[in-house]
């Protein structure tokens, strides 16, 4: 609200677009047109308007003396419902010697055009009139273009003290901008984000994404901005849960943890018998296919909502939810070939962070590697409106059927074997190049010609192969004998 001095300086002033002068107290009408036309600032001046009520058109004081009642009577006109959308105001009373002035002060609306009954209404110099086509359109226009995505918006109430400045100075405004120009750049803090979309010079405060970004406490503007984790028994959300953490803070420290503990913690891989003598690696999800879809959802997620990114583990799949549905041009009906950004800035610094690379191949990306690591494909579900989920289902458990069924082969084929075709196979295991003379000499009681026998036994039980010729092969163990 302005000071006493400065009202005096508006009671005279020449910037009549501004200010509306009356003696009157009862002209409702009047009081509310007035205060829509400041709104709709046709002019753009980006000023705030100003009602005064108890002085003359020439500035002079009328000699009013305010009380609480006319004072709650104006405070009323912005939420009575007859200007939409509801104007941002502030009433107040200035006292003078000559008299009492109500001051009404009115800012430029983010959603023009304001209408009072329908109607809206323009301050064009001392003259209030209903605006024309013409003009409606102009604020429509307007409108349209203030119309910024969530992260762009101020965030009021913020100051650099809740960003983290070092990292903003030192690492991330030096991986955005060239450092030549970096270097000869003289402007303040303040002028630098702006450039990059992280301060709102107008309202004089770091706009959301810096706060999602390199906010100091991010939770504390928008309590829903966290990751939460859950390992849940069995295989639906009534399991007893095993395990749960809760990821927070600025994008830029948090995803590193967010990323290593989906590495570490959900990631698993172990050996399994693929034949006798052989083992393979059997990982329960693709580190990036994960990776991918959690990067995913802290850059498109809604951050105006409560609700937090979910991220739900159980034995054979993994669920990922977070606030927001499909969003702009991407509708179920062109998923997941059309896609739009719900937070273009933290999309950007998350690219230039490179944790996505904004190629819309994401989904694909996802599939191929799930595909590759023999999980089935990922379902998404974009039926909700508000939110988006995925699910993705582990490759463990044909894995271990298929074990299961190698290891009762193995053990059968293996249990079948003498003692004596279990020393040739554990001799040729270390020497597969071993004539059957060597084997003989280096196995106790056994013939070449005993040597030949149990070699052609043990091809025929599948035990073990010969690659190549007689002279220059070598043997090659095909069960494992572990």
């Amino acid at each position: 609200m302005i000071t006493k001095e400065e009202t005096q300086a508006l009671l005279h002033s020449t910037e009549t677009f501004r200010i509306e002068r009356t003696i009157s107290t009862g002209n409702m009408d009047k009081f509310c047109e007035a205060i829509c036309a400041f709104a709709n600032d046709l002019p753009d001046s980006r000023k705030k308007g100003y009602l005064l009520i108890g002085a003359n058109d020439d500035g002079c004081l009328s000699g009013l003396k305010v009380d609480d009642a006319l004072l709650k009577k104006i405070a009323a006109i912005r939420s009575d419902g007859n200007i939409l959308p509801l104007p941002v105001m502030a009433v107040d009373k200035v006292e003078f010697p000559e008299g009492d002035l109500l001051v009404a002060e009115v800012s430029p609306s983010l959603l023009p055009p304001v209408r009072y009954r329908g109607r809206a209404f323009v301050r064009i110099g001392p003259r209030r009139d209903i605006a024309s086509e013409a003009e409606e359109r102009i604020l429509t226009e307007r409108r349209t273009a203030y119309m910024a995505t969530f992260d762009a918006t101020p965030c009021l109430g913020s100051t650099l003290n809740d960003l983290n400045l070092d990292y903003i100075k030192d690492t991330y405004l030096p991986s955005v901008v060239n450092a030549e120009i970096l270097s000869q750049d003289k402007r303040d803090i303040k002028d630098q984000m702006a450039s990059v979309r992280l301060y709102d010079r107008t309202h004089d405060c770091p706009t959301y994404g810096a706060i999602i970004l390199f906010g100091k406490n991010p939770r504390y503007y928008m309590p829903g901005a966290y990751v939460q984790y859950v390992r849940f028994s069995g295989k639906e959300k009534g399991g007893d849960v095993l395990n749960e953490k809760r990821f927070q803070g600025p994008l830029y420290s948090m995803l590193p943890v967010l990323e290593s503990f989906v590495s570490d913690a959900i990631i698993t891989q172990h050996p399994v018998v693929a034949s006798l003598f052989r083992e393979k690696t059997v990982i329960n999800y693709p580190n990036n296919a994960l990776r991918e879809l959690m990067m995913n959802a802290c850059m498109h997620r809604d951050y105006q909502s409560n609700m937090p990114i979910r991220l739900y583990q159980f034995d054979d799949h993994i669920e990922i939810m977070n606030a927001g549905g499909l969003y702009g041009e991407a509708r179920p009906e062109n998923f997941p070939m059309v896609n739009d950004y719900r937070n273009p800035i933290v999309a950007e610094a998350m690219k230039e962070m490179k944790y996505v690379n904004m190629f819309n191949q994401g989904v694909k990306r996802v599939q191929d590697m799930l595909h590759e690591n023999g999980n089935k494909e990922a379902e998404f579900d974009v039926s909700k409106l508000t939110v988006f989920c995925v699910e993705v289902y582990s490759n463990e458990g044909d894995e271990v059927t298929t074990q299961k069924t190698t290891q009762k082969t193995t053990q059968k084929t293996t249990q079948n074997l003498s003692d004596v075709q279990t020393a040739i196979v554990e001799y040729i295991h270390s020497y597969p190049k071993a004539s059957r003379k060597e084997i003989a000499a280096n196995i106790n009681g056994i013939t070449e010609n005993g040597v030949k026998y149990h070699l052609q036994k043990l091809q025929e039980q599948g035990v073990i192969k010969r690659v190549g010729a007689d002279k220059g092969g070598h043997w090659e163990i095909i069960v494992n004998m572990e």
